[in-house]
């Protein structure tokens, strides 16, 4: 846990939430993770722009003083609840990361206590595999899906309660 800085809480994602992270720019070759900007998002009716959507799977993720720090989407299917998260890309590097995903692993859990956690990801995101792993997921398997720059191969990756034996998480 060396470097964690921060803690964090999930809120309901607003609509002034959503709006901020169209907003986010991420350099090279992270930049695949822009979202497409807030009106085109409306006028499409995409993800968090969607209020229905917006209100049963998003999250946003604030720091000790409130501000916003990243999203968290709970996607549920069938036994599993599939993360898909997002932190602002100032903050990205910073040693924040695995205090990150077990907010919003607590999150998934106290939502949906039986499902299996798991997450995609692109295989040449190092950075994000590391953090994951630090967070306590496993690699469970890979394979290639499209995406919106053509076929990419992706890690499914499980989270494993590993990291809470002995209280190491303290469920902040």
């Amino acid at each position: 846990m060396q470097n964690e800085t921060k803690s964090f809480r999930l809120v309901p994602m607003r609509e002034d939430h959503g709006r901020d992270v169209c907003t986010w720019s991420y350099p090279p070759p992270y930049d695949l993770y822009h979202w497409n900007p807030w009106e085109q998002m409306i006028a499409r009716g995409e993800e968090f722009a969607d209020p229905h959507i917006r209100e049963a799977q998003y999250r946003a993720v604030l720091d000790e003083a409130g501000e916003l720090c990243g999203f968290a989407q709970l996607f549920p299917m069938v036994g599993v609840t599939r993360l898909g998260l997002g932190l602002r890309p100032d903050l990205c590097g910073q040693g924040s990361g695995e205090a990150f995903v077990r907010a919003i692993v607590r999150e998934a859990k106290r939502s949906a206590p039986d499902n299996e956690i798991d997450l995609e990801v692109l295989t040449w995101n190092r950075r994000a595999i590391r953090t994951y792993e630090g967070a306590g997921f496993v690699i469970m398997d890979t394979y290639e899906r499209p995406t919106p720059e053509g076929s990419g191969e992706f890690h499914c990756m499980v989270w494993t309660d590993t990291m809470n034996k002995g209280g190491q998480d303290n469920g902040e």
